[in-house]
């Protein structure tokens, strides 16, 4: 992860200094909040579905090439929380305890709880925007701008954090037919506290679309601070193999941040 996070870098700060020429350079750097959802999902693989949003931490950094006072360019690296959240009935992969409970029927390939569960998946997110910008007017301070392009996403690490306990095991999803397990049901809680590590089961990449509109306030003529609102959608389904489900990962987006003009001799030719 450090040797992506180096390299990352040093892309950014490459672009900067080929970019150096041109008109006008922004550096800045932003952070807040996301709300990610899995959607999608598969009726063949009930693990894969009913999945509703779920509050994570969203931030980065980003170089802005101006080629005139409207248009700009930007390259970013963000670091991005994605996933989802279940906390009502839901399925789980049949245990092997559970058949020896359920004769005379089949074994199911899953029973249903209810109980909670979470994903949790981090990504690096390096978009490449196009950006129109305008002003209220020619001597205000305040900016509008919207953005929207292509991104690539590196997967960091994905986790699936299972809690609660349920009741009662049911054999459908509707939860109208109850297992019957040894013991008093009265006093009976099955527990469902782990964290199972789910990285090895998706796609390390993904490609998609991200977008956002903004609002920015210039302080000086080098400094400004602005406020964003979007979301970003990935394209390939995350999970590595065929038969367990088949999600799209996405998420609204929210962040604040800070922006420098770069503005001096080095970064321009001809007349300022």
């Amino acid at each position: 992860m450090k040797k992506n996070a180096i390299l990352l870098t040093f892309a950014i700060l490459s672009l900067v200094c080929t970019m150096g020429f041109g008109q006008k350079i922004t550096i800045g750097v932003k952070g807040g909040f996301s709300i990610p959802k899995l959607s999608g999902g598969s009726s063949d693989d009930p693990l894969s579905t009913g999945y509703s949003s779920r509050f994570a931490e969203e931030g980065g950094i980003y170089a802005e090439y101006h080629t005139n006072k409207k248009f700009s360019v930007s390259l970013g690296v963000e670091y991005s929380s994605q996933g989802g959240k279940k906390d009502k009935l839901q399925a789980l992969t049949t245990p092997k305890e559970i058949p020896v409970f359920i004769l005379p029927f089949p074994t199911p390939k899953y029973l249903y709880a209810d109980y909670k569960s979470e994903a949790k998946i981090n990504y690096v997110l390096i978009p490449l925007l196009a950006r129109y910008n305008w002003r209220i007017n020619p001597k205000s301070p305040v900016r509008i701008y919207a953005a929207l392009g292509p991104f690539a996403g590196i997967l960091l690490n994905a986790k699936q954090v299972i809690s609660g306990g349920s009741q009662a095991i049911y054999s459908d999803p509707s939860g109208k037919s109850p297992i019957t397990l040894p013991g008093d049901p009265t006093q009976m809680k099955i527990p469902f506290d782990k964290t199972v590590n789910i990285k090895d089961s998706l796609n390390r990449y993904n490609t998609g679309i991200c977008g956002f509109v903004g609002i920015s306030y210039s302080i000086t003529k080098k400094h400004s601070i602005f406020l964003e609102a979007g979301g970003n959608y990935g394209f390939i389904a995350i999970q590595k193999g065929k038969g367990i489900g088949k999600n799209n990962s996405g998420a609204a987006v929210v962040t604040v941040g800070y922006a420098y003009t770069l503005q001096n001799k080095y970064y321009y030719r001809g007349r300022r």
